[in-house]
């Protein structure tokens, strides 16, 4: 892979194998760490040591965060300790734009290689608040943002 025409940047990858969590505080801390600013937060199911079932927590950041991000999992799980990788990370260059659908301006992610547009996908917040005020599925929010998006791109010339 050519990473000349994709953006580059390092993240830190910090984890955590927890056996004796609650579902109740581990749903808290992804929310604390997502409020904190964190890249992203997954959980994972794991089998470990004595046939224990598990969760291993992860946590993406800037690596200037990463002491942050790891007191934070310590303080706020039943964690002893935490895991750091450092990663380079190739991404598709993003920008957003709107676009007009009969539920309203919905915000639309495009990612590009170069300077070739390669995605575009509506934001869920957005789409979130629409499908919310006007009272129908969320799905349905997805499909006219999409449509619009992509009448938009053609009409520049970029995507088909």
């Amino acid at each position: 892979m050519s990473a000349a025409v994709y953006e580059t940047d390092s993240v830190v990858e910090l984890s955590t194998n927890l056996d004796d969590i609650t579902a109740e505080v581990l749903a808290h801390a992804t929310g604390v760490l997502l409020d904190a600013g964190a890249l992203d937060v997954w959980t994972t199911a794991i089998q470990m040591k004595k046939q224990r079932q598990g969760i291993q927590l992860s946590v993406l950041c800037e690596p200037s965060r990463a002491d942050e991000f790891a007191d934070l999992i310590l303080q706020h799980t039943t964690a002893f300790g935490v895991r750091i990788h450092t990663a380079t990370r190739v991404k598709l260059r993003r920008d957003f734009f709107e676009v007009k659908t009969k539920f309203g301006n919905i915000r639309i992610k495009r990612g590009f290689k170069g300077t070739e547009l390669m995605r575009l996908a509506p934001e869920f917040e957005t789409c979130k608040i629409a499908a919310i005020r006007h009272g129908v599925p969320l799905e349905t929010i997805y499909a006219a943002a999409t449509q619009a998006a992509h009448l938009h791109s053609n009409a520049s010339g970029a995507l088909t």
